[in-house]
């Protein structure tokens, strides 16, 4: 709340700025683009996708559910793999199995690729840890250690897993309550946040963020229905959001994103949408509604035990049965349809940058006299070193 007071100043120059920017912002909307997976537990099907990453050659990587058997028990048959498409959303294959063996799955949760070492780091529920796999799907190593099931959680362990520009990897621990570092073979080096509701805790750390421009950490903190950003460092910066359905309100918030521009997207889980925002919080946008059935009744979430569907599915484009896990890369968001088995793609248009407002800048402006000439070019060389980001190759 701070940072947003920091943008009303009070110098003329200064607030014309900051008009301006906020209509820029304002032009970045988010449109249908296709779909990718099928409900079902075949190959190509999907169903609870948890966690999603895109590769250099544009290839979808995602989480495949956990199988279970009629009795509840654990079936490593169906699901608990890594399952790959193509960019058009043809089926390539998998990475993984299901099992307790080293480099098999009992429920893949989020997953992401490193950008120094083009490795896929997977987070691993049951098995309690994280699987790491080279660039051509053979599994390396596994390590980690994440806090158990909770009463009234319905998921555990390791959730969002994001790198630094050192290649350090921040995983989050969802029952601990903190975000865990490591280093890229698997050291823990550290952890940041604690449980609880003030700036800085959480309660159900989901989605995990590191921005590559800024290097802050971006949290969507599910049970205290907020996102938190962070220093590098891991002090609280910005807290934003509450309980609700409106607009900047969450129900139970899961996936996370940053572009380059550190707009902020986030998957709104039970208000089954994606709300998107500025790196100061504010609201930008929203996208999707909740599947209906035929009665234009919102279709429920199914039960425990049930199968993992919704009934009817509603796979009309921008409909959900909650949103989950997400991924951002070229321009285009990936979100994960939870209880209908598919992920959809939403083409991000007018992502812009907002300026930081500068008072400086504005006494410059009418003390001095600078020309609008010279103040466009200055601004725009500014511009091109902040907005500078490190291109990532992978090669999964």
């Amino acid at each position: 709340m701070g940072l947003a007071k920091n943008l009303s100043i009070g110098i003329l120059g200064a607030g014309f700025m900051v008009v301006a920017t906020a209509a820029q912002a304002k032009s970045l909307t988010l449109t249908y683009d296709s779909s990718i997976g099928e409900p079902g537990f075949g190959p190509g099907q999907l169903f609870v996708p948890q966690g999603i990453t895109v590769n250099k050659s544009g290839n979808v990587l995602v989480s495949n559910g956990r199988g279970l058997n009629s009795d509840g028990s654990f079936n490593p048959n169906i699901g608990n793999k890594v399952e790959v498409f193509s960019p058009k959303g043809d089926y390539l294959g998998a990475i993984g199995k299901g099992g307790k063996d080293p480099g098999e799955f009992d429920e893949p949760s989020a997953l992401e690729i490193s950008p120094k070492t083009g490795n896929l780091y997977v987070g691993d529920v049951y098995n309690n840890h994280v699987s790491v796999f080279d660039s051509q799907g053979k599994f390396i190593k596994s390590f980690g250690s994440f806090g158990g099931l909770i009463p009234g959680r319905a998921f555990f362990g390791p959730s969002g897993v994001t790198f630094d520009k050192t290649g350090n990897v921040y995983v989050g621990d969802f029952s601990g309550d903190k975000i865990n570092k490591y280093t890229a073979d698997g050291k823990l080096i550290g952890s940041i946040g604690t449980s609880g509701t003030a700036p800085g805790q959480f309660q159900g750390p989901a989605g995990v963020r590191i921005s590559e421009t800024s290097g802050n950490i971006y949290v969507s903190d599910q049970f205290n229905n907020r996102v938190q950003v962070l220093s590098p460092e891991g002090k609280p910066i910005l807290t934003f959001g509450k309980q609700g359905t409106g607009d900047g309100e969450f129900n139970q918030p899961i996936g996370l994103e940053v572009d380059e521009y550190e707009n902020i997207y986030v998957a709104d889980s039970i208000n089954s949408r994606v709300q998107v925002f500025d790196k100061n919080g504010k609201f930008l946008t929203a996208f999707g509604k909740p599947a209906r059935n035929p009665a234009g009744e919102v279709v429920a979430a199914p039960k425990l035990g049930d199968p993992p569907f919704g009934d009817p599915l509603d796979l009309t484009p921008g409909s959900f049965n909650w949103t989950g896990g997400t991924a951002y890369k070229d321009g285009k968001l990936y979100v994960g349809d939870f209880f209908q088995g598919r992920v959809q793609v939403i083409k991000v248009n007018g992502a812009a940058p907002v300026p930081e407002p500068s008072a400086a800048l504005g006494i410059g402006l009418f003390a001095v006299g600078i020309t609008a000439a010279k103040w466009r070019k200055n601004k725009q060389k500014k511009s091109v070193i902040t907005l500078e980001k490190e291109l990532v190759n992978t090669s999964i």
